[in-house]
């Protein structure tokens, strides 16, 4: 492959860079102390997440062969190697299915032109007030030939790409509210209309990046070295650093000293995880003795559905948008609301009615050729992945736990599957892991490290990693769900 050849070779010379300017600590025969005559930027974050210490994230030069390809294949697609990436690479065979997919988004041929796709990106980041995405994406929008008046606002963009604003808008937040209508009005807006084709590309990369910005801030993903927000060229000085610091974003070999002996653990989490395996035991036997009628399994998910509402962080609280990201969607105010608030009645969907495998696949296949079928294999990896682990127990089914987090989500969007018992999830899922994936799920801008840190507090950081695949690809499923249903309606 030509492309990642030449990422190989760049990758080469990068290390060859860092040769050159060696330190005492890589075994350069450069001092450390030598004045390079240029500023050269300090890292601000704690490697790519703020969430997961940088020691327990692969560092670029440590990767094995496998992972190298997949860096050099980011590389070649996107230009860079992103903190997205090296923290997604906790799962390689994932990662893999990510990176073609979005390569074929963003990059192989499609209804939509380059630039609008990079907008689109920008417009469905800038919803969750992502401005880590946001800024990759103005980038790439640049790059691509994009008009930069466009990038003053929302209001500078053509009309076609503003009408987009409302479906962006009702999806991200509220998607069980989309209707046939909304999809007539941007098919039928004159001059400035969509194809059908044009919209499913769109609506999949809106559906894409409102999930990918869930990602970006469950997984505490600091901006790289060279992005707004993560440099300073404030003291202390680069003399505490080796090349290969400053590339894989990394602080001083003391300060990474004092932060792993800042870390506590807690002496109850133990037995967390022992509760948990036990519960999994006794539903398994009780699926095995008996089943629960369908009257039963209703009145379940009607409960969990109303409980899912009174779910929230103890912090939740409005976030203000910044003007940079704000300046690219209208309706600031518009935001999360629970499907059933405020005397609102939303019907359940029923996935035995409109499912992804039946409708959606191939409704995204037939308008946008291909794509169906990555993402149903991204889907298919995410919901199946497994290492057969648990915190510290091995050979361990998690079938049960992975359907019950999915289910969660898909619950909340108000999506029903009439042979899932829905009493499980209180029984797998405790509160405070419950209010982690609602806030990632649903307003991801509002993520805390003490979110992130209270559920599963034995578990690794690549198991936490996996929850937040599992919870990007099932909203990204709930809200392709209602627009595709949409679509469908409109067709018919």
């Amino acid at each position: 492959m030509r492309l990642a050849t030449a990422a190989n070779e760049a990758y080469t010379a990068s290390l060859a860079v860092s040769e050159l300017l060696g330190c005492k600590q890589c075994g350069g025969s450069r001092g450390q102390d030598e004045e390079l005559g240029i500023r050269i930027p300090r890292p601000l974050g704690h490697g790519p997440s703020r969430f997961i210490p940088e020691k327990e994230i692969l560092q670029v030069g440590s990767e094995d062969a496998q992972m190298h390809t997949l860096f050099a294949d980011s590389f070649a697609a996107l230009g860079r190697l992103d903190n997205i990436t090296l923290v997604m690479v906790f799962h390689p065979q994932y990662l893999e299915s990510f990176l073609k997919t979005q390569h074929y988004l963003l990059q192989m041929d499609g209804p939509l032109p380059l630039h609008y796709r990079h907008y689109i990106g920008i417009m469905a980041a800038a919803r969750h007030q992502c401005s880590y995405l946001v800024n990759l994406h103005v980038n790439d929008f640049l790059h691509v030939g994009g008009d930069p008046k466009w990038l003053n606002g929302l209001e500078n963009a053509p009309q076609k790409l503003q009408n987009l604003g409302e479906l962006n808008k009702v999806l991200a937040h509220r998607p069980w509210l989309i209707t046939k209508e909304h999809i007539e009005g941007l098919l039928k807006a004159e001059e400035h209309s969509w194809s059908l084709a044009e919209l499913v590309h769109a609506v999949v990369l809106l559906t894409h990046y409102h999930s990918l910005a869930s990602f970006t801030f469950g997984c505490g993903i600091s901006p790289e070295i060279h992005c707004d927000g993560g440099h300073t060229f404030r003291p202390p000085s680069v003399g505490n650093y080796c090349i290969c610091d400053i590339t894989n974003g990394n602080h001083s070999v003391d300060e990474m000293q004092v932060n792993s002996a800042g870390n506590v653990l807690v002496s109850d989490s133990f037995f967390e995880v022992e509760a948990l395996m036990e519960k999994m035991k006794q539903l398994q036997e009780c699926r095995d003795e008996e089943e629960a009628s369908q009257e039963e399994m209703a009145s379940r998910f009607e409960i969990e559905k109303r409980e899912s509402m009174f779910v929230f962080s103890s912090d939740d609280e409005e976030v203000t948008p910044a003007r940079d990201v704000s300046r690219h969607f209208e309706d600031t105010s518009y935001g999360y609301k629970d499907f059933s608030r405020h005397g609102m009645h939303v019907p359940t969907f029923r996935v035995q009615d409109y499912c992804w495998e039946d409708h959606g696949y191939s409704l995204v296949n037939r308008l946008y050729p291909d794509v169906g079928q990555l993402i149903d294999e991204k889907f298919h990896i995410a919901y199946n992945l497994t290492y057969n682990t648990m915190a510290m127990h091995k050979d361990v089914d998690t079938s049960m736990l992975r359907r019950a987090i999915w289910n969660y989500i898909h619950c909340m969007f108000g999506i029903r599957y009439d042979d899932y018992d829905y009493g499980e999830i209180n029984q797998l899922l405790d509160r405070s892991f419950k209010v982690y994936i609602k806030t990632v799920v649903c307003t991801p801008e509002k993520v805390t490290k003490r979110m992130y840190d209270s559920f599963w507090r034995q578990f690794k950081h690549s198991e936490k990693v996996h929850v937040n695949l599992l919870l990007i690809e099932a909203r990204m499923q709930a809200e392709l769900l209602y627009a595709l249903r949409a679509i469908t309606r409109y067709m018919t």
